[in-house]
């Protein structure tokens, strides 16, 4: 595994992924000067497209820990989404984050603010050798993906959608407003919606492992952070989630707002999820998840 703590990276920079990493936050902020109300509209349609839709509900509930299950056709769509907040291919994404529960705040967890909170923010994708189109090293960790052929495609060429999306806003802006709004669409709904997207998600290993309330005592030091589930669409509930991995519902209480479950429960009920898994509801009384 390319990403087993800071320890096992020897001090090394991926420079490749660092250079990408300035540059997007470079050129989120020269979005701030290119402000179109379209560009926003974009962004946002964009951001629960790719962080909601791909990471949370796909990458995360579905891929990773098999909440609940949908066509083929359809998990690969969704698949294509996550792509879209350039966290890497589906293969990357699953093995990383399997190691993460495997060894949650321990040796080996690729992401743990016990070896420094910038480390678990992002630091850890910056460090080691870069294996988000890898395949080989990651099988051992998602054997499942690694046996599909599309899910193999997509994390060798995972670049690709987004790519082509801002192509895409870049035609749309230049047709509809010129070139102001061709470089406006193109970095708000690109560079200035995956900086957003990834320092949200980078959120859920930093902030919702140092701070918040643990509803559970599980053996790392997950929390439910209710800013980080805003920012996410329910997966800062991260106590929950550690205490039930398989649940694809992270909100336990009405109270936790848990955006990307009610997406599943929305495909449920046009015919399109099945076997959800809901973990309990009761904390004092914890229990596998059953199925919805």
């Amino acid at each position: 595994m390319p990403t087993l703590g800071k320890k096992h990276q020897g001090g090394s920079v991926s420079w490749t992924t660092t250079i990408f990493m300035a540059i997007f936050h470079v050129l989120a902020v020269a979005a701030l000067f290119f402000f179109s109300w379209k560009a926003l509209a974009a962004a946002i349609a964009l951001y629960v497209i790719a962080i909601n839709i791909g990471i949370g509900m796909c990458y995360h509930r579905l891929l990773t820990h098999r909440g609940y299950k949908v066509p083929r056709w359809l998990e690969h769509a969704l698949a294509v989404c996550g792509t879209l907040a350039l966290e890497g291919g589906p293969i990357f994404w699953v093995g990383t984050h399997r190691v993460h529960h495997q060894n949650s705040d321990h040796a080996g967890d690729p992401h743990s603010p016990t070896e420094g909170t910038f480390w678990a923010h992002m630091g850890w994708i910056m460090s080691g050798e870069s294996l988000h189109s890898s395949t080989a090293i990651l099988t051992r960790y998602a054997p499942d993906l690694s046996r599909d052929r599309f899910y193999v495609w997509l994390s060798k060429y995972h670049w690709i959608p987004l790519t082509t999306v801002g192509f895409l806003l870049l035609g749309w802006g230049l047709l509809s407003g010129g070139w102001y709004m061709g470089v406006s669409m193109v970095l708000w709904g690109i560079f200035l919606r995956v900086t957003l997207g990834l320092h949200a998600t980078w959120l859920v290993n930093s902030a919702t492992h140092l701070w918040g309330s643990r509803r559970f005592e599980t053996r790392d030091e997950s929390r439910n952070n209710w800013w980080v589930a805003l920012l996410t669409g329910g997966e800062g509930w991260h106590n929950n989630h550690h205490a039930h991995p398989v649940s694809a519902r992270h909100g336990l209480r009405w109270y936790e707002f848990d955006p990307n479950f009610y997406g599943i429960w929305l495909l449920k009920k046009v015919g399109l999820a099945r076997e959800i898994k809901v973990a309990a509801w009761d904390p004092s009384n914890p229990r596998p998840a059953g199925t919805a």
